[in-house]
């Protein structure tokens, strides 16, 4: 659907908008099922697998460096949003406080609701990714993801899990929700890697 809401771009930006994209000035919200609301204060993320294990609580989180940072983010369906602004922790400083175990290669993320998303270890370190509980300087909304969300964007938007409650270290890879359902197992925007060929 274009119109007001969504245009395609007269160029790629100097490189920063993928093949078959359009943008969007606003914030699609896209999930399968229904949002998940709950307070910040319930907020645990269980790092388990091939980690020691540990639950890191709201308070947890908050007491870890904050990072702000913008980029674009892009859609499986089509469509790009240019300089969105996050808060969070970046997953590299989360990283310093969790003892990962040798022969770790892949990353599965679970959400509140049941969804999975599985990333390559090597995606899921990258320093722009964010434990992110702030969009654009307010609370991230349940709709997009709040209290609590993973934002990887170098990735199709389905590989940043909302509503993140579980890390799964993992010694290969498997698929998550949507990868079961004919979605790419890495999803990379500027390669178009939408579907399992």
């Amino acid at each position: 659907m274009l119109g007001k809401f969504f245009k395609k771009p007269a160029d790629d930006q100097g490189g920063r908008i993928p093949p078959g994209q359009t943008l969007t000035t606003r914030f699609p919200v896209l999930t399968y099922g229904p949002s998940q609301h709950y307070a910040p204060q319930d907020v645990a993320v269980r790092i388990f697998g091939l980690a020691e294990e540990k639950t890191f609580t709201w308070d947890d989180l908050m007491a870890l460096p904050q990072t702000t940072l913008t980029y674009d983010i892009h859609c499986v369906t089509h469509w790009s949003k240019l300089d969105t602004t996050w808060t969070g922790v970046r997953v590299v400083d989360l990283m310093e406080h969790i003892g990962l175990k040798p022969g770790a290669t892949h990353v599965m993320q679970h959400s509140v609701g049941g969804y999975t998303t599985n990333l390559e270890l090597s995606d899921f370190l990258r320093p722009e990714n964010l434990l992110a509980h702030t969009f654009g300087g307010e609370p991230l909304a349940p709709e997009h993801g709040g209290p609590l969300r993973l934002v990887v964007p170098h990735l199709y938007f389905w590989k940043s899990a909302k509503w993140l409650n579980g890390l799964e270290f993992m010694a290969a890879d498997k698929p998550g929700f949507w990868e079961r359902n004919g979605y790419h197992m890495r999803g990379d925007p500027f390669r178009e890697e939408r579907y399992d060929d």
